[in-house]
């Protein structure tokens, strides 16, 4: 496995972990059977022994081997599209994050990938994470007892970094049933089972470390945190439960040496299983779309607004022509309900507007005014999404061959200006949303932040933003230089054009 080039970024290795319980309770496995008939088996293993477990969900652990052209992946063979979320969640604590390194490339111009996946279909269904197959040319899968079999891509999902794979093989499969995430506490035993660095099929044990993580990468983030030794290679492989049922998907390390230390994050089953159906199903998913940057609500905030409880949505600023501006949405509300769903959080919000498919029709329960209205919206799909990335904030949509930076932007009107505390001396443009695929993500620009000026030229609106950067597109700079005020602290950030 010498020849399989990995890009080093310790936040992004994923970690196909089976997660099992262990000390010397007893433990029951799915048989290998078809997702829906597998049912606990009630073998029960010795004390301190994860044995039977390993020995009944081991075969349905697989390698994924990807095949993609060097070009399309410069230094980002192999990993999570997540890594800069994660390096500035960690940062943003006050963690340091290791430099990464670039993989040298093979002269053929073609480079190798490794992950890890689980089959949960005796027909070849094959469960892995998105960034272990993007951008591949060719998939390989290769199954416990050796066997090669190509892999064919049923469906991905960026967001939530899932993806579906099928082989053809010429009896039944091994599999591994789905569990339940939400039974998991604190302290219960897993294993994790996977190909770190290739060296071949390896386990490894630990315990849940912490519940509901949000590392900012998406509207997803709910991860389960995990000390299960996990490396590279381990990418989408399974959290198996003292039972043997998946209860989570190993989708990211934290590491300061490019090593495990201890610090692992799944996607937990219970998000997995539905959106892995979705994918079989249909081969992607137009997630939900309303157009709103959104903070949380603080005491302090509740108490100026009069609302009962420091809880909701609060919305900081809305995109033009999007379903949000179209319903009449307004900077200062707080969303506290989609339809029947109560929103505590910025998150909930996230979440339920993401689960939703474009044209659904939903009525949004906010806080406007003191006093608590219900607004009709029809919600919005990916397509949405991508033209608010490129709006100007004042209707103007940027066309698609004048360079783009990954920003949506807004006019920093006096409702803005009072929810963000900004004196009436500040002029510039807010960053409303920021797109975790291009370059200002990339930069550490985030939702909230104020562009003073572009290429050191003073700006005072989101349309003087667009016209600068499309100025310096056409003056063949391949960045621009933004001074960014965030708080009190004032920052100069270059942010390289995007590529497409």
């Amino acid at each position: 496995m010498s020849t399989l080039l990995r890009k080093h970024r310790a936040a992004a290795i994923v970690g196909a972990a089976i997660i099992v319980g262990a000390g010397a309770l007893p433990f029951a496995f799915s048989t290998p059977a078809a997702v829906a008939a597998a049912e606990p088996s009630g073998i029960i293993a010795p004390a301190g022994s994860f044995a039977p477990i390993v020995d009944a969900d081991k075969p349905a652990v697989v390698t994924i081997t990807t095949t993609m052209k060097a070009t399309d992946t410069g230094a980002d063979v192999g990993d999570s599209p997540m890594d800069e979320q994660f390096r500035q969640f960690f940062e943003n604590q006050g963690i340091p994050f290791p430099h990464q390194q670039t993989p040298q490339h093979r002269p053929s111009q073609r480079a190798m990938a490794l992950g890890s996946g689980f089959i949960v279909s005796p027909d070849g269904i094959i469960v892995t994470n998105n960034h272990v197959i993007q951008n591949a040319t060719d998939i390989k899968v290769t199954l416990d007892d050796g066997t090669e079999l190509p892999a064919k891509l049923l469906g991905a999902d960026a967001k939530s970094d899932l993806a579906v794979l099928k082989v053809k093989a010429p009896k039944p499969l091994a599999t591994i049933a789905w569990g339940d995430s939400d039974k998991l506490k604190l302290g219960d035993q897993i294993l994790a089972i996977g190909n770190p660095f290739g060296i071949g099929t390896t386990v490894t044990a630990g315990i849940v470390s912490a519940r509901g993580r949000d590392l900012h990468s998406g509207p997803y983030d709910d991860f389960i945190q995990i000390d299960a030794p996990i490396n590279h290679g381990n990418s989408g492989g399974p959290l198996v439960d003292r039972e043997g049922n998946v209860v989570g998907i190993n989708t990211a390390i934290y590491s300061p040496n490019g090593g495990s230390v201890g610090v692992g994050f799944a996607i937990p089953s219970d998000e997995a299983k539905a959106i892995v159906a979705k994918l079989e199903k249909n081969g992607s998913i137009d997630h939900g779309y309303l157009g709103v940057a959104i903070q949380p609500v603080t005491a302090d905030v509740a108490d100026a607004v009069g609302l009962s409880q420091p809880q909701g949505a609060l919305i900081a600023s809305v995109n033009d022509g999007t379903p949000a501006a179209r319903a009449g949405l307004k900077t200062g509300d707080i969303v506290t309900a989609v339809g029947s769903e109560t929103v505590k959080t910025p998150k909930d919000l996230s979440r339920l507007v993401a689960d939703l498919s474009p044209g659904d029709k939903r009525s949004l329960t906010v806080w406007r005014n003191g006093k608590s209205m219900d607004v009709n919206v029809t919600i919005g799909g990916n397509d949405d999404s991508k033209q608010a990335a490129n709006d100007s904030g004042d209707g103007k949509v940027q066309p698609s061959d004048q360079p783009s930076i990954g920003v949506g932007l807004a006019n920093l009107t006096p409702d803005l200006r009072e929810q963000l505390n900004l004196p009436q001396g500040v002029e510039g443009a807010v960053v409303a949303s920021v797109n975790p695929d291009k370059p200002a993500a990339a930069a550490g620009i985030q939702t909230g932040d104020i562009i003073v000026s572009v290429n050191d030229q003073p700006v005072h609106s989101a349309h003087d933003v667009q016209n600068a950067v499309t100025q310096a597109g056409k003056a063949g700079r391949k960045s621009v230089l933004l001074l960014v005020e965030r708080g009190s602290d004032k920052t100069f950030v270059a942010v390289p054009f995007s590529a497409a």
